[in-house]
């Protein structure tokens, strides 16, 4: 058994892939018999959630952060020290690199244990939350993810490509491939006809269908435009998008120019069995998105054996098989080639029946089980070698070395962003 202590500056009831990755692995973490605390900003509505869940710390945060869903953390050292030495960690898990991220390596560092870090997003996608200096930011927030997992003595990728991509920026810390798990028989159970009765879906009509966070980063007035213009020609076809998020009045401007707007179905978010359900109703599945480390939405549509179409991106080309399980269309495609896929394989279900048949084999790659399994032994990993130090163990720490260990940390904090600063100036004047 193992104490696992994880920080993440976005969760439940936060919709979106690092909120619900934590939830994930944590929840099969416990079930596997180990405690995990999870460190993570207050946001509307967690109370519920946190009591569901087991042992979650909230820390005070500023709601709606730069006009987006995010919480911003206000540090508390001293409060969140006081839980951590009171759960007595084995192991630090970050699941970023910045605000939270920072606060893991604190605490990773004054306890001598060893930090784990989840490269769970490509950051630079995401600098519009903050500044709209983009191109330097984009830089910025490259270099300092890469310098933070180089502090770190494991990282975790939640793809191959991304594994390729961060190990090309300079990342030389050990990297490991884990993707979040699908809970396939959670998945494999939804009732499509009950989701389509409840929104007054009619069962002769094909359903097109998104599920996410309706955000800017994930492509999605492109997707909206392409799917419909491809629906101009499918009369008898609907958009089901389930989500929420800013780019909500983006999707329903573009279908009422359209004159389309009767024929998007916007749910709000949806959780629980509502979810499993929404993916059944779906005929297929459309994604558009570039900043993808994994496409879990993807993985839970194959475990809906619901076939997907998608642009190629790092996360997405791991789960869609070209003309296996879907259609797996160029990055840069246009709009009118996305949407004339997209008719093309509505008016042939004989191909979207051929891609169904291969959804349930792609989806058992990525089994709850495995993957937990699998990141309890890069955690056993890490223990091992921080054991084998040769620095002073934590029962013979003084007041003096827990000094100099944070000063060290705070050091290495600092110079980290000043390089980072350094190396995006130097890189904007090339």
């Amino acid at each position: 058994m193992m104490n696992i202590c994880m920080f993440t500056n976005t969760y439940l009831p936060h919709v979106g892939g690092v909120a619900r990755s934590v939830n994930i692995f944590a929840r099969d973490l416990r079930k596997m018999g180990n405690n995990v605390l999870i460190i993570a900003p207050v946001y509307p509505g967690c109370e519920k959630y946190d009591n569901d869940d087991g042992n979650v710390l909230r820390v005070p945060a500023i709601q709606h952060f730069s006009g987006g869903d995010f919480s911003m953390r206000i540090p508390v050292p001293f409060y969140v020290d006081e839980k951590i030495d009171e759960f007595n960690p084995d192991i630090i898990h970050s699941h970023h690199p910045y605000l939270l991220g920072d606060a893991a390596l604190r605490a990773a560092k004054r306890r001598l244990l060893p930090l784990v870090f989840t490269h769970h997003t490509l950051y630079e996608q995401y600098t519009h939350y903050v500044t709209k200096d983009s191109e330097n930011m984009q830089r910025f927030a490259s270099i300092l993810s890469t310098k933070y997992a180089n502090l770190c003595d494991r990282v975790l990728a939640p793809s191959k490509s991304i594994a390729d991509l961060i190990r090309q920026r300079g990342v030389h810390t050990k990297i490991i491939e884990l993707p979040t798990g699908v809970d396939l028989d959670f998945f494999s159970r939804g009732d499509g006809n009950a989701f389509r009765k409840n929104n007054q879906i009619p069962e002769s009509v094909f359903v097109i269908g998104h599920l996410g966070r309706l955000a800017p980063e994930k492509n999605l007035n492109f997707l909206a435009r392409a799917v419909a213009r491809a629906m101009t020609h499918l009369p008898e076809a609907c958009f089901l998008v389930a989500g929420d998020g800013p780019s909500k009045q983006d999707i329903q401007e573009i279908f009422l120019r359209n004159h389309l707007d009767r024929r998007l179905i916007l749910t709000g978010n949806l959780i629980g069995k509502m979810l499993a359900d929404a993916y059944h109703a779906m005929d297929l599945f459309v994604f558009a998105s570039h900043s993808e480390t994994q496409g879990m939405v993807l993985t839970e549509a194959m475990a809906s054996e619901t076939p997907v179409i998608a642009l190629d991106a790092p996360g997405v080309r791991e789960v869609v098989e070209d003309g296996i399980n879907g259609l797996l269309l160029p990055g840069d495609c246009f709009e009118g080639n996305f949407a004339r896929a997209l008719t093309d394989a509505v008016t042939n279900p004989e191909k979207i029946s051929k891609w169904r048949g291969s959804t349930l084999k792609t989806a058992r790659t990525f089994s709850r089980d495995v993957c937990a399994e699998k990141l309890y032994q890069v955690y056993e990993s890490a223990i091992s070698e921080t054991g084998a130090s040769p620095m002073v163990s934590r029962k013979d720490m003084g007041p003096w070395d827990s000094f100099l260990i944070s000063l060290q940390t705070e050091w290495e904090l600092i110079t980290q962003k000043a390089k980072t600063v350094v190396q995006t100036v130097r890189k904007k004047n090339e």
